[in-house]
């Protein structure tokens, strides 16, 4: 059985705990690899590689940072095929989700690449006679990123090219779960230059995590997952001097007013709910249908489920995979029984689904509930599955209301022709992300990515403008220079003139 290792000091590091995690292929259900877990020394070892090469890197020119980053981004897009099938094998998604998937890392590989134009700094010259201040930012040493399951190469690229574009170096711990994309990333980032030790991967569990939450050599931790791991990361990170970066969970709502486009709505409502099998932070949980909207928007989803082919993430004619996991199968299923004990209609039942040939594969089909009320536990919890929700309410006012209860505020879409209703609900409604028309609106590269309320844990976003701050500090630098005619001694307190 094929064993993945850690990638320290710009090598393949064989683990030497004695503890190993299990791999699966989530559409048989088979181990098919084991990763290696990092004790708390090994984390050590890879944060002293990043400490050392920081030497070097952190000092390096732009020119020299750049010309990595873009010859990084021709191997990434080269081996994106090899990448997405990777994904596929250990998380399950379709071919054409995982291939969209390192498509969006690749946006942030390009917007490192333009990390000249990010630390140009300001600089205000004659503030006093013969005094300029200049104000530039610097890297912050060693930086660490913590990455989810769900999107085994996107996140950590929304996480480690910015950062050592910026000057720092890299320790990775990817999930356990879907570790093979990540050591591919490190592999390619190799080959196109990057010095030994800036980027190194630690596989592991919660023991590499807390070893690098509280390791003094690491400046700084992103993270993306649940919001209970997310608050956790925060609060042990910022106790030990990090700053911290964590994006959790989200129940994203999507709000149909009257007016909307039906056929759009149901449309986007089977993308964002069920695409990538629903495990994903910005999936469409919930839907709020206004008035007489729920029953013609309910059959047009119907319909449209109805057709949906379930599968192998390999076979081309799958449009969703398995789960990660059996106990998360179930998990899943649980919240559909579940909200009909409690009184939801289930228009669609997926929790016996099965695949034909690949029995013991992690399957559910989808779920589609109606009448569903704040109270149930399908509307409350982060489900992370393929299960939509149907919430009717009478007005916008409701709606509203409905949506900033939510103790998350991820990402949010409202469906409507009328231009106004769309401006007042953008400011109105509580989330970092807003689609008007656009079910899943996570921001373009140049544009930062994050939620409000128990959706992120610190203050900045992920990659934009907020990962560069995030990965660098400022600092002020006022200088006079005198001229030759100067002189003397004044003991008085220093003034502008």
């Amino acid at each position: 059985m094929k064993t993945i290792s850690h990638w320290i000091g710009g090598k393949p590091v064989e683990g030497v705990s004695g503890n190993f995690g299990p791999v699966y292929n989530p559409a048989t259900g088979a181990q098919e690899k084991q990763v290696a877990f990092a004790s708390a020394e090994e984390v050590d070892a890879a944060v002293r590689a990043a400490r050392e090469a920081y030497r070097t890197w952190g000092t390096s020119s732009l020119a020299k940072r750049t010309a990595v980053l873009f010859k990084y981004r021709e191997l990434v897009d080269a081996h994106r095929e090899e990448l997405a099938r990777l994904i596929t094998a250990e998380h399950g998604k379709v071919h054409s989700d995982a291939l969209g998937e390192v498509a969006r890392g690749l946006e942030i590989i390009e917007l490192a690449c333009g990390i000249p134009e990010k630390l140009k700094g300001e600089l205000s010259t004659q503030v006093s006679t013969r005094v300029d201040v200049a104000a530039i930012r610097q890297s912050l040493g060693v930086v660490a990123g913590i990455t989810p399951f769900n999107f085994p190469a996107m996140v950590p690229m929304w996480m480690f090219p910015l950062a050592i574009a910026c000057g720092n170096t890299f320790v990775l711990k990817p999930s356990e779960k879907v570790p093979g994309a990540a050591f591919k990333l490190a592999e390619l980032a190799a080959e196109a230059g990057l010095p030994d030790g800036v980027l190194n991967i630690v596989n592991g569990d919660k023991v590499a995590v807390d070893a690098l939450l509280t390791h003094p050599d690491v400046a700084a931790v992103s993270f993306v997952g649940s919001t209970p791991i997310a608050r956790y990361i925060h609060t042990t990170g910022t106790a030990h001097g990090k700053r911290v970066q964590a994006l959790g969970g989200a129940k994203n709502h999507m709000l149909v007013l009257p007016d909307a486009d039906l056929d759009l709505a149901a449309d986007s409502a089977i993308n964002a709910a069920y695409g990538s099998a629903g495990e994903r932070c910005m999936a469409i949980s919930v839907v709020v249908a206004v008035g007489e909207t729920a029953d013609p928007l309910i059959g047009k989803i119907k319909e449209r489920a109805d057709q949906l082919r379930i599968g192998p993430g390999d076979d081309p004619a799958s449009e969703m995979g398995p789960l990660i996991t059996k106990a998360h199968r179930d998990k899943v299923a649980s919240y559909v029984t579940g909200a009909a004990a409690q009184g939801a209609d289930v228009v669609i039942d997926g929790t016996g689904f099965t695949v034909d040939g690949y029995e013991d594969g992690h399957w559910i089909g989808i779920s589609l509930l109606d009448h569903v009320t704040p109270e149930m536990d399908a509307y409350r919890d982060e489900i992370f599955g393929p299960v939509l929700s149907v919430v009717r309410v009478e007005t916008y006012e409701q709606a509203i209301e409905l949506m900033n209860s939510s103790p998350w505020g991820n990402g949010t879409a409202i469906f409507t022709r009328d231009g106004g209703a769309a401006r007042r609900f953008q400011l109105e409604v509580e989330a970092g992300m807003v689609g008007v028309n656009v079910p899943i609106p996570v921001p373009v590269g140049y544009h930062s990515f994050g939620g409000w309320k128990d959706s992120l844990f610190g203050d900045h976003h992920i990659y934009g403008n907020d990962g560069v701050h995030f990965y660098t500090r400022g600092k002020v630098v006022t200088t006079r220079w005198p001229d030759p005619a100067d002189g003397g001694i004044n003991l008085g307190f220093p003034r502008n003139h």
